[in-house]
């Protein structure tokens, strides 16, 4: 059985190894401040922009087998947008996404998804959009009317688009920070109308894309 000297020698010890700990532990691990609110930017979003891939991505949703839903991604996309609240006839996009970038978390689903009955992206590597005009609802929504060209078809495609959030962020370094926006467009496209019609009964004709872009400002 400890006495209680030892009992008290063996805290001491205890106290003494905890404060040498903290004496060498980074500062943030000594501080004990309160988490900070989160909060989207609502400064003024005009301007030019290029997108940053890696804050940008498109997800795609669609029917499988008639029992479920698969959803997949494209990891890359590239471009530019214009966005200008006062002027939304100066509003524009011009959006690449490499069609190699696809994954669906299963390297050999990709595989025949980029193949020529889908994709084809040996001979058609790029899926583009070209916006052609802009409606704005209200300041954080709209719809944005263009192109889109898929397996070297093109055709006319209707995006729901939300801002997100606005203004500078100068704690990020390049070439991801500075003046930032950032958006969510939501579309519902058919593939049979890009000639993607393999699997017609095993996989969903309409197909549900979400596109997440964030850009960082180009000087005026």
């Amino acid at each position: 059985m400890m006495h209680a000297s030892s009992r008290k020698s063996a805290v001491s010890a205890l106290l003494a190894s905890l404060a040498m700990a903290l004496g060498t532990a980074p500062v943030w691990a000594a501080e004990s401040t309160a988490p900070q609110a989160y909060a989207h930017k609502q400064a003024d979003p005009a301007g030019s922009y290029q997108v940053d891939p890696d804050h940008s991505g498109v997800q795609f949703t669609i029917g499988h087998a008639g029992v479920g839903r698969f959803t997949g991604v494209f990891r890359q996309v590239t471009g530019t947008y214009t966005f200008d609240p006062a002027h939304p006839e100066k509003d524009k996009a011009d959006i690449v996404i490499p069609a190699k970038s696809l994954d669906t978390f299963l390297p050999q689903r990709d595989t025949d998804l980029l193949a020529a009955p889908f994709f084809d992206a040996a001979a058609h590597p790029d899926i583009h959009f070209v916006s052609s005009r802009y409606v704005p609802k209200d300041k954080t929504h709209g719809k944005l009317y263009g192109n889109l060209t898929l397996r070297g078809v093109t055709h006319p495609v209707t995006f729901d688009v939300k801002l997100i959030g606005a203004g500078d962020v100068p704690y990020l370094p390049k070439p991801w920070g500075g003046y930032l926006s950032g958006f969510v467009a939501t579309a519902t496209i058919n593939r049979m109308d890009f000639g993607m019609t393999a699997f017609g009964a095993g996989l969903g004709h309409d197909v549900a894309v979400r596109v997440e872009v964030e850009g960082v400002r180009t000087p005026s």
